[in-house]
Order: structure tokens, then C-alpha cells, then sequence
């Protein structure tokens, strides 16, 4: 599998909801620490590399042995999207088939994901995965409202008035895991390209870091549980 799967950590200095995110104490870690160990331990990965605009968080990456991409202070904007994150570094490490971005957000994200969503991703031939979690279909009877200011169902006119048993499942992308065939991806950057599959995770482990009380929370379920 030599030089197949580049896994791209986006870590950019500021941060809005929690300074210094990246490099917050998690179960006495830094916050990135979780994910660089998770892509470490993942068999399906030929090369990790990190990318920020920071210099501390460049220095902790190469202190674990990852490689590291300065990113302009353009690609690090409170607006700037990954897809722009991914085309940086794509100019850079261009022999690569697939990428696999893992943001440092989401610290109960294991090498167990990693190597079962590749897996998956493989075995259905896709384009794209994108991990997700169960959420609750009762969205799909909310409305919305349309210009002339009249009500119309979110997706469609009769979901809001079937019963909930017979709604599709509906599911939330968690933003642990996003893997693309890197060809097609050049071609239409996006993560929802033709033929994306995806890879469903629990709760839990799809917890997301984006607030100091996210942070209480993830520290109180590494005392609780033993993650790895």
C-alpha cells in the first residue's frame, strides 16, 4: 500500500470558541495529540502530515514524527474551508491516491475508525466517505418557509405529516473522518462527490471539541472510559 493514503490533520492556531484549541490539555494531552496517535496507530495510512499556520503547533507535530506544511495565513481564516486546506496541500505531496482528513476536533475518533471506515471506503469502491451519527428523523417534519413567507415541509410536503416509523434514517455528519479518491476530488473539490458512502459511528465517539464545556465534557469521559 506504499504511497497510497496521505492522512491530513488541519490545525490552525486561532480559534474562536477555545484559544489555542489545538494544543489544549485533553486527559493531559494536547488536543492533537489524540488524533496524531490515532493516525500513528491506523494501518491504512502510508504518510501523515499536519498543516498549520502556527509555529507551537508546527513544532508538536514534528516532535511526533509527522511531517508538517506551514499554511499561508490566507488558508487560515475563521472562513476558510478544508476542500482549500486539501488543494494546499495536495500542490505539496502529489503522488498520493487517497487523502484522509482528521481534525484534531474530534478526540474519540481511533485507529479503529480510521482502519474500518478505509476499509469500507475500499470495499464499495468510493469516490468519498464522510463518517456520520445517527440522528433523530423527527427533522425531517419541521418546516421551513418559503419568499412569499408560507410555510413548506424542510425536505419535502409530506414528511411532516407521516408517522415517524415510516421516515427514512437521517444522520449528521460528525466531522471525524472524511476520505476521498484524490483524482476525483481535483476534479469537483467537495466531499459529497458522486458515488460517497459513508461510515456510522456512535455518539460518543463522534463528540466534537468546539467549547470549553465541550472540553469539561471530553475530559470527564477519558476518566469514565478507557478509550484506547
Amino acid at each position: 500500500m506504499s504511497n497510497k493514503t496521505l492522512a491530513l490533520i488541519p490545525a490552525r492556531a486561532g480559534s474562536k470558541g477555545i484559544k489555542n484549541k489545538n494544543l489544549v490539555l485533553l486527559a493531559n494531552k494536547p488536543l492533537v495529540y489524540h488524533t496524531i496517535k490515532a493516525a500513528k496507530e491506523a494501518t491504512c495510512i502510508d504518510k501523515i502530515v499536519l498543516s498549520s499556520d502556527g509555529d507551537e503547533i508546527l513544532t508538536y507535530a514534528r516532535s511526533q514524527g509527522i511531517d508538517t506544511i506551514e499554511r499561508p495565513k490566507e488558508l487560515a481564516l475563521d472562513n476558510t474551508t478544508s476542500d482549500k486546506v486539501i488543494l494546499h496541500a495536495l500542490e505539496i505531496y502529489k503522488t498520493y491516491e487517497n487523502i484522509i482528513l482528521l481534525q484534531p476536533t474530534s478526540p474519540f475518533r481511533t485507529s479503529k475508525h480510521i482502519d474500518e471506515s478505509f476499509y469500507h471506503f475500499m470495499q464499495k469502491n468510493a469516490n468519498a466517505l464522510i463518517s456520520v451519527y445517527k440522528e433523530d428523523n423527527k427533522i425531517l417534519k419541521a418546516f421551513t418557509i418559503d419568499e412569499n413567507k408560507n410555510l413548506k415541509g424542510i425536505c419535502n410536503d409530506f414528511y411532516p405529516f407521516m408517522p415517524r416509523q415510516k421516515l427514512p434514517n437521517v444522520y449528521m455528519g460528525n466531522g471525524a473522518i472524511y476520505i476521498l479518491k484524490i483524482k476525483e476530488f481535483l476534479k469537483n473539490p467537495s466531499f459529497l462527490l458522486k458515488n460517497t458512502t459513508y461510515f456510522e459511528m456512535d455518539k460518543q465517539s463522534s463528540f466534537d471539541i468546539d467549547t470549553l464545556e465541550d472540553l469539561k465534557k471530553a475530559n470527564e469521559f477519558f476518566k469514565n472510559f478507557d478509550f484506547y
